[in-house]
Formats: structure tokens, sequence, C-alpha cells
């Protein structure tokens, strides 16, 4: 499993909620943001935590792509307990 996908398989449950019929108030979102690095980073955050964070990308087109594929393939991914 990429390491992108093992980072957010902890969240995979709150994820699949979050993209579910719950209550539009709730306060969880993606967020694209500049690094230090001038790369465009995803992450998604739930209140004030940050759940995970992607890679870098060169533009925030890839950023925005990378934010459908987690929605698409997010709530699929299966869980690898490593306990």
């Amino acid at each position: 499993m990429p390491i992108g996908l093992q980072a957010i398989v902890p969240a995979v449950d709150l994820f699949d909620h979050c993209l579910g019929e719950g209550p539009r108030n709730m306060a969880h979102k993606f967020e694209i943001y500049k690094d230090k690095a001038g790369e465009f980073r995803v992450r998604f955050r739930y209140n004030a935590e940050i759940l995970f964070s992607t890679e870098g990308y060169s533009s925030k087109a890839s950023a925005k792509n990378a934010i459908d594929s987690i929605k698409k393939n997010g709530p699929e991914a299966p869980i690898e307990d490593n306990s």
C-alpha cells in the first residue's frame, strides 16, 4: 500500500461518514496550501485536528486531482491492522 494511503487508513470510517449524508455544518474540510518549498499540498482537517496530509504537488490542479482521488478511492480502501 502506498505511504499516502497508510496515512489515511485510520481515518477511513470518519472520512466515509464525512462524505455521507451527515449535517452540512460539520467541521471537516480539505485544505490546499503551499509549503515552504513552494509545492501544493492537501490536508484533511476535522475540527482543529489534521487527520492526514499529502505529498507535495507542483501544481494546484494536481492537488485538486489528489482530492478527487481520495474522495473516490478513500471510502473503499481496505483497512490494514498492524497492531
